[in-house]
């Protein structure tokens, strides 16, 4: 089967293209990437395995619009409405925002290691748990990445289903089912495609989002009540489920910053990374939150889109709606891409291509049943919430370890899976890597206060939830235990 060249339809390239080898020229609609394993509209052939250094292309720009468009996500609102919920003030919600929206200097640096490997962050992380012990890990990423893809579809669905009522067709099952499919095709042709049409598309779409969203603060942020209209006299309790509301977004994102940074030059230099990553992920975080603190101020926000929409004029409530799908659609990409990564990472031996094939159905499946069957929609919620128990303990652990090889890795033995391997360690496990996780997730299971479960120590402090601070107490354990065994790799390059 034939392809078109990359770009718009007719468009034509001006120099010849070898598997494998870079190009001589780009697309004349100037999208093209000049590398035909990581082509704009064509599926991209590169998985888990290191991108040769005449495959790398992009910059540290990049970065950038893939977090901004990627963030432009209601969620943000929804978590600043929350805040107030929890008794904060306007100027209280909105510093705790503005701190989860700094996190994502950490989750932008912690993409060097893609550069200095060329392979997923998932890859990387054998390093710091072993090759088996890295598993459990992956295997709860890709159900934590397919989740949060079923329930941003969940959310893009009802949007555009909502869109069509006030069109005027109230189409019952047969609208939702069209609201779904549209949803699910946005999402999916996307991430199959791959890495660089990934790239295009939350560029482009964050254009669109940032000048919406744009005029959506306008609306809402004039009328907030910027006096102690949560209470202002929120508690500990209070203040800790804001940050770990606010800062579960990010720390969601630590099992996947290299998948982005991996085709990016060896030279690229880790401030440039840090802080074009992390500059979109703040803007983008930032201003919705602050949208959602200034919302919530002003109305009831149980039903978080129908609380912001009833402060729009009704002219610009269809936008929204298309916001609210938008934003869901350029996360959802986002996810599911990472999860064909990860299956790799877990085994699957097929190519990525076909690898993200058990996640479209699966996320297909799961949306049906939420839309159809029955609304699971919160229980998946708050399962996926609980799972920060473990995440925020590997986060810790994953960056300590970078730091002590100063995200310097031996590529060859990342991938050697068998016993000869460098990263093989005990069986299979890095046992300072897994007694600094193990002991991090007790602290955050000792100390989280969820629907789901309570820990024992949350009553003593004051009703408060540290669970983020796992993170913290795994980091700490694995340096004291790992600080004199492990280096950077001396066959690593620069």
């Amino acid at each position: 089967m034939t392809q078109e060249a990359p770009g718009s339809a007719g468009t034509k390239t001006t120099g010849t293209k070898t598997a494998g080898t870079k190009t001589t020229g780009t697309t004349s609609a100037g999208i093209g990437t000049g590398v035909t394993s990581d082509e704009v509209f064509r599926v991209e052939t590169h998985g888990i395995d290191p991108i040769p250094d005449e495959d790398r292309h992009g910059s540290a720009r990049d970065l950038f619009w893939l977090w901004f468009g990627s963030n432009l996500t209601f969620t943000y609102v929804i978590n600043g409405a929350l805040a107030v919920s929890f008794g904060l003030s306007f100027w209280q919600a909105t510093a705790v925002v503005v701190i989860g929206g700094l996190s994502f200097f950490v989750i932008s640096a912690a993409g060097l290691s893609g550069i200095r490997t060329g392979t997923a962050t998932l890859v990387i992380s054998r390093a710091a748990f072993g090759v088996l012990g890295n598993f459990p890990a992956g295997l709860l990423n890709w159900v934590v990445s397919i989740g949060y893809t079923i329930v941003n579809t969940v959310v893009g669905t009802l949007a555009l289903e909502a869109l069509f009522t006030d069109l005027g067709w109230s189409g019952g099952d047969a609208a939702r089912a069209l609201a779904l499919a549209v949803t699910l095709a946005m999402t999916f042709a996307v991430a199959m495609w791959g890495h660089a049409t990934v790239q295009l598309a939350e560029r482009w779409m964050a254009y669109v989002l940032a000048a919406g969203f744009g005029v959506l603060l306008v609306f809402v942020l004039p009328d907030a009540e910027f006096g102690a209209a949560g209470g202002g006299g929120a508690g500990f309790s209070g203040w800790t489920l804001a940050f770990v509301v606010m800062l579960a977004g990010p720390f969601s994102y630590l099992p996947m910053p290299a998948d982005y940074t991996r085709y990016l030059p060896r030279d690229t230099s880790l401030r440039s990374i840090t802080v074009s990553g992390a500059l979109g992920g703040l803007v983008s975080s930032v201003a919705l939150g602050v949208a959602g603190v200034a919302a919530a101020t002003q109305a009831d926000m149980t039903d978080t889109v129908a609380g912001v929409e009833k402060l729009l004029p009704g002219w610009f409530q269809p936008v929204f709606l298309l916001l609210v799908l938008g934003g869901s659609v350029t996360n959802s990409i986002l996810t599911l891409y990472s999860s064909s990564l990860n299956l790799q990472v877990l085994g699957i031996p097929w190519s990525r291509a076909r690898a993200i094939v058990i996640s479209i159905v699966v996320t297909a499946l799961g949306s049906l049943g939420a839309l159809f069957l029955t609304d699971f929609t919160e229980s998946l919620l708050s399962f996926l919430s609980l799972l920060i128990i473990v995440f925020a303990p590997w986060g810790g652990v994953f960056l300590a370890d970078m730091l002590l090889r100063r995200c310097r890795y031996d590529t060859e033995a990342l991938h050697t899976t068998g016993r000869d391997g460098a990263y093989w360690y005990r069986a299979g496990v890095h046992p300072a890597g897994m007694a600094a996780l193990v002991t991090g997730m007790a602290f955050a299971a000792l100390t989280c206060d969820s629907e789901l479960w309570t820990g024992p120590l949350v009553a003593p402090l004051g009703g408060g939830d540290l669970t983020l601070l796992g993170s913290v107490v795994a980091g700490l354990t694995y340096w004291a235990l790992a600080r004199r065994s492990v280096r950077a790799s001396p066959s690593a390059s620069a």
